[in-house]
């Protein structure tokens, strides 16, 4: 199921999945940092990854933090990540999203 494809819960007159895509457009470093975290895990011998956690940790790594990250896009981004890396499918437990 592509992202966009996602339901149709609206926050402040916008999906999530909309949401998601404007910070996403204007955070494009955001996506190339979960990447990167996410393959060294699988390298350094992980089989679970948990995007909570990267997002924990990239809030650490970032100076000022990342404004407008939203823990209601890990699984967005997990998402994204399984689509375009498909043989980290495994790594990534996804869930019925209950709300876009």
């Amino acid at each position: 199921m592509t992202i966009a494809a996602l339901g149709s819960h609206r926050a402040s007159g916008r999906t999530i999945t909309e949401q998601f895509h404007a910070f996403d457009a204007r955070n494009p470093h955001v996506y190339r940092s979960l990447e990167r975290m996410a393959a060294r895990r699988l390298a350094a011998g992980a089989t679970r990854i948990s995007l909570k956690d990267l997002f924990e940790d990239l809030r650490r790594q970032l100076p000022y933090g990342v404004a407008g990250l939203k823990n209601n896009f890990t699984t967005l981004y997990a998402r994204r990540l399984i689509d375009e890396h498909p043989h980290c499918v495994h790594a990534f437990e996804l869930r019925r999203r209950r709300a876009a």
